[in-house]
């Protein structure tokens, strides 16, 4: 079974267009664990609408915390949750109807890997991703939260809660120095609705033109803190 979970921060209105993505998947073998992150706009409400409106004998689960960021409500979830594999979705992403049957296939064909991912959207902004790649990843973030993970590889302490940005680049960094790696599947599987609390891009050139940029600045600290802690160079 694939546990399925969602932090929400307010984010009700996007997090109903992804339920019903989930709703329409091919493989049913799923339970459903919603996260609210402090919100002040009533995803609850749009959780039990879903809920009476499907007609499935999943499991599903509501949960409630103050706010204590992404990292927090995803781990909230994960010690909640009873499958053996985990997929940590935004609330602003759309599945593809296939995307966990084709995922959850890629990990049972490839038994050496730990974790899954595939290629995406970003609005209109196709990021392909590539193959695993240690190297890589211990340079930059290439690979979204996304990714359908077997469970039993999952880290002990869960998402680190202390990390603001670049989360799942830690998190796969992480699981890189317990020796778990990750597989690509060459298909685009997911979009992300530009506008969230989560889930945030920059085109790439900005970053090289203009370094005196905020957002930028933010960009390259928070990268750093990553860095430093997983002593990259």
């Amino acid at each position: 079974m694939i546990s399925i979970i969602i932090p929400v921060y307010k984010q009700a209105q996007k997090l109903a267009h992804t339920l019903e993505s989930i709703a329409k998947q091919t493989l049913n073998d799923w339970e459903l664990i919603v996260v609210d992150d402090g919100s002040s706009d009533n995803p609850e409400k749009v959780f039990t609408d879903f809920v009476s409106k499907t007609k499935s004998e999943n499991r599903f689960i509501f949960l409630r915390q103050e706010n204590k960021g992404a990292p927090a409500a995803r781990n909230h979830g994960w010690h909640k949750s009873q499958g053996d594999f985990l997929f940590f979705c935004d609330a602003d992403a759309i599945l593809q109807s296939n995307a966990l049957e084709l995922l959850l296939d890629t990990l049972r064909q490839n038994p050496e890997a730990s974790y899954a991912y595939p290629s995406f959207y970003w609005g209109r902004k196709l990021f392909k991703v590539g193959p695993f790649s240690t190297n890589k990843l211990r340079q930059e973030p290439y690979i979204h939260t996304m990714a359908l993970i077997r469970t039993v590889d999952f880290p002990v302490r869960g998402w680190d809660e202390s990390i603001k940005k670049f989360q799942d680049w830690d998190l796969w960094l992480t699981m890189l120095e317990a020796g778990k790696t990750g597989i690509w599947l060459d298909q685009i599987l997911f979009k992300v609705i530009p506008g969230g609390t989560i889930s945030y891009w920059l085109p790439s050139f900005l970053y090289k033109l203009m370094p005196f940029l905020p957002s930028v600045k933010k960009y390259q600290a928070a990268k750093k803190i990553i860095m430093q802690k997983h002593g990259s160079s």
